[in-house]
């Protein structure tokens, strides 16, 4: 069989399936597991690489309200690598290649492949994703070890902060120019890590918070997790960023409790990571638990600079300074 995978956390279900040899084409950011650089590239983002959080919003906002897609499908590539299989997604448009995207490719095959569609919404999903994956490459008892493995290691974690009663209260910061809380199954990771989300809903999707709103929270632990960034560029986004001095005055901003988060591998992608990301959150919540180093090496506390405060203000400051520290 040759499978192409569309998205990240396909490539990475496929892989842990052990299906390297048959993922013969992916998307532009798969980058996990580190072989998957050798496969052909058959999807590109019309972004660039490299801009601010606010371009990013304001030129995938741009795209949205046209209607056009963020991703190129390559057909070239697609029709030379002959797949018997394409993964893709039908979540999020700003996230990877759609059902859309792929069709109008599609549509001059004259063998077309088959199409698998994944639209998690909750880690149950995101389990059934992995067993559907299974299903349509003949690796279901690769997936009943997996989902095992996940398992058993959620109920290690349980065992360890079930007698914890302190849960507090965090504010999961996905993006941050301007800023949108995580949605979907990152509530759920919280809870699970025996802390409190003060805005998100398991299911449902992320969504624009202002400063106000944080400020108003008080969130006991701030989360900073960009989709798509590693616990470095979260941490050079959030100190590039100037604040009203009410930011503070939050506890946790005042604590020290700020971190700085690698959602790339252990958030934003719905695949087997994700179990590593609650790991790591449950880490960051009660430190005194034990968890693996990949977990213990997944976030950072972000130390602000004097830079970070403006002097004067009326609550609404927030922008982005000229320099990333």
């Amino acid at each position: 069989m040759r499978i192409v995978s569309l998205l990240p956390s396909a490539t990475e279900i496929l892989f842990a399936l052990g299906l390297d040899p048959e993922v013969v084409g992916v998307s532009y950011d798969c980058d996990f597991p580190p072989q998957v650089s050798q496969r052909r590239v058959v999807v590109d983002s019309r972004i660039p690489q490299g801009l601010p959080s606010l371009e990013i919003d304001r030129q995938v906002r741009e795209y949205v309200e046209r209607g056009e897609s963020l991703y190129i499908v390559n057909a070239d590539a697609l029709k030379e690598l002959a797949p018997d299989l394409v993964v893709t997604q039908d979540l999020c448009l700003v996230c990877a290649a759609s059902p859309d995207d792929l069709a109008a490719v599609l549509a001059n095959f004259e063998k077309r492949p088959r199409v698998l569609s994944l639209n998690p919404r909750n880690l149950g999903d995101v389990w059934d994703d992995i067993s559907k994956v299974a299903r349509e490459t003949l690796r279901e008892e690769a997936a009943k070890k997996l989902l095992a493995g996940i398992e058993q290691r959620l109920h290690a974690l349980k065992r360890q902060i079930e007698k914890i009663s302190q849960r507090p209260r965090v504010a999961f910061l996905e993006w941050l120019e301007p800023f949108y809380v995580g949605g979907h199954w990152v509530p759920e990771m919280i809870a699970l890590a025996s802390g409190e989300d003060i805005f998100g809903k398991v299911g449902a999707p992320s969504f624009r918070v202002e400063l106000q709103d944080v400020l108003a929270a008080a969130p006991d632990i701030i989360v900073v997790a960009p989709c798509g960034y590693d616990a470095e560029q979260a941490r050079n986004e959030y100190r590039a960023m100037m604040f009203p001095p009410e930011w503070n005055a939050i506890p946790a901003v005042r604590d020290g409790r700020v971190y700085a988060f690698e959602a790339n591998a252990y958030a934003s992608r719905p695949g087997p990571r994700l179990v590593t990301g609650v790991e790591a959150l449950a880490k960051i919540f009660h430190p005194e638990i034990a968890v693996g180093d990949e977990a213990a090496n997944a976030f950072e506390i972000v130390r602000p600079t004097r830079e970070n405060y403006a002097v004067n203000s009326s609550v609404p400051a927030l922008s982005r300074r000229a320099h990333i520290l």
